[in-house]
């Protein structure tokens, strides 16, 4: 199926060429066929002569119903223009066209209609010369009856023609189906049409409610009047919902694949028509079936940034349209530049932005992506139509390479700095670092870190982080000559200050093993373990904390908080009656 939207000025016969070539009542109301003009979007289909389905999205062409027309035309890839033979180009031709071109509309054709009524060579000359001028180019010319059938065949062979033309749609792509109508049928519920521009749906399916935050799933598909289990694009829809109250949607929401979508109510785009000094502060922005008010703010003489009145679900590089509802006019075409633009706060922002988006040209681009962002996550850039086809340097995480081997120097620098700084700790705790380097996320330090450095307990310091300050290995040395014949005394607290050694430095010598810790200011030298396990095992067993104190030639002070260590460890064990043995002779080292 290949999908076409008329175009065209009120009553030059849109409707009644439509209703020629399908043979199906394309106004749906009867108050649309009562005054004789569309008012709302109308469907039909046929068969042309390859065999293939054109369906033809009939628009109003009476300058009120505009925004129905924008509804129709703006997921739709191509365009029958119609302008009547007898009267000419007039004031809707213009604006159609001029919404076509904004919203880059790149293939149509051109039916002069009422070809029995006057000569359509004049009607033809102007027409083309418009047409010329806009994304369409030039465009293939029938002149058509819809009264006596006049050029129809033609008028089908050129759709045919058309359709050929046309790229391959992408239909594995995700699914971004914008709903141009709602309603409830009985016995099934909620229904909801659209044009299916991409992907492929099926019945069972999940999609996400755009702006809800909230599944829905697909209860049934009809495509061409008859039901199917699966539609792919290009196509006409339409997707019954099971369970979904029927005020929950309607025109201008959009069902879309779930997780693959970004919706933002903030936009940087690229402006084609009026100068962006000259736009109004608000007006209607057009995409999709949707139509929402924004304001706008100037960037450059041709970008400018766009505040939604509600998130809408956009990708870098779609097309839209502004236009001022107030004066009739389209202001211009739009292509999406940034669908997560940078706030703009300090002095000059919207001066450098400016600059930035200049280069940008609206089509999806990793590397400069990752250049501007410098890191990503892969997820949010598929969400903002981005393909990604790059390994992540941690997690989900996706850095600019130049970005990621600056982070890395900063890491080495910021390591040394904090060494300098605090010359007892054992490296640079993992949450410092990160937040020294402004990273979001933990997982981007511990990724950064390369040999010499490591990670160790939290912490990010050299491989050899554990030596300690010449002024405390001395310290040490003095403690260990001092108590080498007597190694279950533990030197006093005021005595371990005087050879220099206050928590800071036994906090570092205890980290580096050359002191062990039992209790506050109580330290013996870090083979103490090893050796009180020997003797202890020489003793008859069981035996208890007197005979244990005894053994050890050491204090109270020592000789309790040294056998709760050892009970902790495994080497010896605690009776009922407050006696011990000693469980294994094996090293009770440190672990």
């Amino acid at each position: 199926m290949f999908v076409v939207a008329t175009a065209g000025h009120v009553d030059h016969g849109k409707s009644t060429l439509v209703r020629a070539l399908t043979g199906m009542e394309p106004d749906r109301w009867a108050e649309e066929r009562r005054r004789g003009m569309t008012i709302d979007l109308g469907f039909a289909w046929t068969t042309l002569p390859s065999g293939g389905t054109v369906a033809f999205v009939d628009v109003p062409g009476h300058e009120r119903f505009v925004p129905n027309m924008l509804a129709g035309v703006g997921p739709v890839p191509a365009a029958l223009i119609v302008v009547a033979a007898d009267e000419g180009w007039m004031p809707q031709s213009a604006e159609h066209l001029a919404a076509l071109d904004a919203l880059g509309v790149g293939y149509g054709l051109l039916a002069v209609t009422r070809a029995d009524l006057a000569d359509p060579e004049p009607a033809t000359a102007r027409a083309r010369a418009e047409i010329a001028e806009t994304s369409l180019g030039a465009v293939e010319v029938v002149a058509v009856s819809g009264l006596t059938g006049a050029g129809l065949p033609e008028l089908r062979a050129a759709l045919d023609r058309l359709a050929a033309r046309l790229p391959a749609p992408t239909v594995d792509d995700p699914v971004r189906l914008w709903v141009d109508r709602s309603f409830t049928v009985r016995g099934s519920g909620t229904v909801v049409t659209g044009t299916l521009g991409a992907g492929r749906l099926r019945v069972g399916d999940e999609l996400e409610l755009a702006g809800a935050d909230e599944l829905v799933r697909v209860r049934g598909l009809h495509s061409l009047g008859q039901a199917r289990p699966e539609a792919e694009a290009v196509a006409r829809v339409a997707v019954n919902l099971r369970g979904t109250p029927r005020d929950r949607l309607g025109r201008g929401d959009a069902l879309l694949t779930p997780g693959r979508f970004h919706r933002t109510d903030l936009v940087d785009v690229r402006l084609t028509g009026d100068p962006a000094a000259d736009l109004p502060a608000t007006l209607t922005l057009h995409v999709g079936s949707a139509a929402v008010p924004v304001r706008v703010r100037p960037l450059g003489p041709d970008t400018v940034r766009l505040r939604l009145a509600r998130p809408l679900p956009l990708l870098v590089g779609d097309r839209a349209l502004l236009r001022d509802p107030g004066r009739h006019h389209v202001s211009g075409g739009v292509r999406v530049l940034d669908v997560a633009p940078p706030p703009l706060g300090r002095r000059g922002a919207a001066a450098a932005r400016a600059q930035v988006l200049a280069d940008l040209d609206g089509r999806p681009d990793l590397a400069g992506e990752l250049r501007r962002r410098r890191l990503v996550r892969a997820g949010t850039l598929t969400r903002m139509g981005v393909p990604v086809d790059a390994a992540p340097v941690a997690g989900d995480w996706l850095a600019d390479p130049a970005h990621w081997r600056r982070l890395g120097d900063q890491v080495t620098e910021e390591v040394a700095r904090y060494a300098r700084e605090h010359p007892l700790e054992p490296g640079m705790p993992v949450d410092a670092l990160r937040q020294r380097l402004a990273l979001p996320d933990r997982a981007l330090v511990e990724a950064l870190v390369r040999p010499p450095l490591r990670i160790h307990a939290g912490r990010v310091g050299a491989a050899n982080a554990n030596a300690l300050p010449e002024p405390v290995a001395r310290a040490v040395q003095r403690v260990r000559a001092e108590y080498a014949d007597r190694p279950f005394r533990a030197p006093e607290a005021d005595h371990l200050v005087d050879l220099g050694l206050g928590p800071r430095e036994i906090g570092a010598a205890v980290r580096a093993g050359a002191l062990l810790r039992l209790a506050d200011s109580v330290v013996l030298l870090p083979d103490a373990l090893d050796d009180a396990v020997r003797v202890l095992a020489g003793l008859p067993q069981p035996f208890t904390l007197s005979a244990a104190r005894q053994a050890l030639d050491t204090t109270r002070r020592v000789a309790v908080p040294l056998l709760e260590l050892l009970d902790r460890r495994g080497a010896t064990r605690r009776l009922p009656d407050d006696a011990r043995i000693v469980v294994t002779s094996a090293s009770a080292a440190p672990r």
